[in-house]
């Protein structure tokens, strides 16, 4: 029966993609045609109709009933995701005016309107992903209860999960499927899986799906629907029942397991349901479990597979930089690198002390590492930890900013303090000495500093740490990706792509504040 089923559908995805490419092929001839015409004619001659393959700069009668509906979004003044309760901001976030709508939701009449009305012309076979698509982006044949796709940085993981949501949803004419948008925050959900560039709405060619902001979901014309949830918030996936799910940046989620086990059990409905998994791959419990995992078909992609759409100078940028080397081999190559065998922290352990941390802290302390310089590769690390009343230290926050001046990493120590309601700040001064502080304080002139120097090598003061983490003394209150590749990539001659290891510097003066030295005065506070 499930057998069945599951052909009669595939036979809908097929007939309806048999259509596309019978369009696509009227689209070519209508491409050849217009020729050297294009250039003569500039300006001068119709918008093509949208009957003949090709995308029309007018307003078209479904557009225009659609301009027509009402988007909770397009009032002036809406808040992004980030504004509602429990949605973290994403870099593609900030500086967004909040008037700006999704792209879903916005009609023709919105756009800037050009002079030429070819510009935007693009025939349907370019478009169109039976055409464009390479054949690891498309889903496997056979019986497969997971897709999970390792790849790295813009090898097209999103734009595979994308194509793969919309296929599934614009299938029938009418539909009750509920899929499920799973991604490190509801903020990276609708900037990456929704209006991203490879995201949901800019691939959909037809039936464009329309997002309602306020219910944190899309829905399509024929009824589809799909709703978006962050792994800061496991419960919100606890109700809930899908067809069908996409999981977006596994290896990097703040509670993986937690959300990654809720997810599963709503994924009920239906003969046969799936999920799709994308991540840049990390050696992390809950990615591993996976590839183990029968019912899981793993492909793998690399950068360099999709450099047809990347800028040339950054593939001649990062195979420089970053070629042959671990991180390349991951970020890049896709690769699920272990942990090295002379680390001081295995990732199993670090998972095995984190948890949602909702306790009483007696002192808090914000630890700074500044950066030697400022640019596009520096970091400034800074780490948030607090001390329990029964010893044990909790890492509640990796706060470190990049490519920042020194007034901006400055600001990002004096929200941390701020935020947290912190007792003091820990700053190292072997790189700038009192300006470190002078910085600081030109920030917030009543910012408590210490200051503290390092006489040993960056090793030697991060073992006696390791050693805490060994004794149980030590717990994290969420997964931090960014300082988690550090700890497990930081051997007796540092890091394995020869950076200097910022954040894990700041978790080391943290922890040796509270547990070793013991600065900060006390105070009892919930968190």
């Amino acid at each position: 029966m499930i057998s069945k089923r599951r052909g009669q559908r595939m036979k809908q995805i097929a007939a309806a993609r048999n259509e596309e490419i019978a369009a696509a092929e009227e689209s070519r001839a209508l491409s050849n045609a217009i020729g050297d015409d294009r250039a003569r004619h500039r300006g001068e001659l119709p918008p093509i109709s949208t009957l003949m393959g090709a995308k029309s700069p007018e307003v078209t009668e479904e557009d225009d009933d659609r301009a027509t509906k009402p988007a909770l979004d397009e009032e002036v003044g809406a808040a992004p995701p980030s504004a509602l309760p429990g949605i973290s901001p994403t870099r593609g976030e900030i500086g967004l005016p909040h008037r700006l709508s999704s792209i879903c939701n916005r009609s023709p009449v919105q756009k800037e309107r050009v002079d030429d009305p070819f510009d935007d012309f693009m025939p349907d076979h370019e478009r169109d992903w039976d055409f464009k698509g390479r054949p690891e982006q498309k889903a496997p044949e056979g019986d497969w209860r997971t897709w999970l796709i390792m790849g790295g940085r813009g090898s097209g993981k999103t734009r595979a999960g994308a194509e793969w949501v919309h296929a599934l949803a614009s299938a029938d004419k009418r539909s009750d499927l509920r899929i499920a948008l799973v991604a490190e925050t509801l903020g990276d959900a609708r900037e990456v899986m929704i209006d991203g560039v490879s995201g949901i709405c800019p691939i959909a060619r037809t039936n464009r799906p329309i997002f309602e902001i306020s219910r944190r979901r899309l829905i399509w014309p024929n009824g589809a629907v799909a709703q978006i949830f962050s792994s800061e918030d496991p419960e919100a996936l606890r109700g809930p029942q899908f067809h069908f799910a996409w999981c977006d940046e596994l290896a990097k989620w703040k509670h993986a397991k937690e959300t990654f086990d809720m997810l599963q059990f709503g994924l009920r409905l239906g003969a046969d349901p799936r999920q799709l998994v994308t991540t840049t791959p990390r050696p992390v419990p809950v990615l591993k479990r996976l590839i183990g995992d029968p019912e899981t078909r793993l492909v793998r992609m690399s950068t360099l597979e999709n450099a047809t759409n990347l800028s040339p100078a950054f593939i001649r940028t990062i195979e420089a930089r970053y070629g042959g080397t671990r991180l390349g081999r991951q970020e890049l190559a896709g690769e699920l690198i272990e942990d090295r065998e002379d680390a001081l922290w295995k990732r199993v352990d670090i998972e095995a002390c984190t948890s949602r941390f909702t306790g009483v802290l007696r002192r808090i302390v914000v630890a700074v590492d500044p950066p030697a310089g400022s640019g596009e590769g520096s970091c400034c690390g800074i780490v948030v930890a607090g001390l329990e009343a029964s010893g044990r230290a909790v890492v509640l926050a990796d706060c470190s900013v990049e490519g920042k001046s020194p007034a901006g990493w400055a600001q990002a120590v004096a929200k941390a303090y701020s935020r947290f309601q912190a007792d003091r700040v820990v700053a190292e001064v072997n790189q700038g000495g009192d300006m470190v502080t002078a910085t600081l304080r030109s920030v917030d002139a009543a910012l408590p500093v210490t200051m503290i120097r390092a006489t040993r090598g960056k090793y030697l003061r991060a073992e006696p740490v390791a050693a805490l983490y060994e004794q149980g003394r030590v717990a994290h209150a969420g997964r931090f990706a960014e300082l988690e590749d550090q700890m497990c990539d930081f051997g007796p001659d540092g890091l394995s792509s020869g950076r200097s290891p910022d954040r894990l510097d700041a978790l080391v003066w943290a922890l040796t504040a509270l547990l070793l030295e013991g600065h900060g005065e006390p105070r009892v506070r919930g968190i």
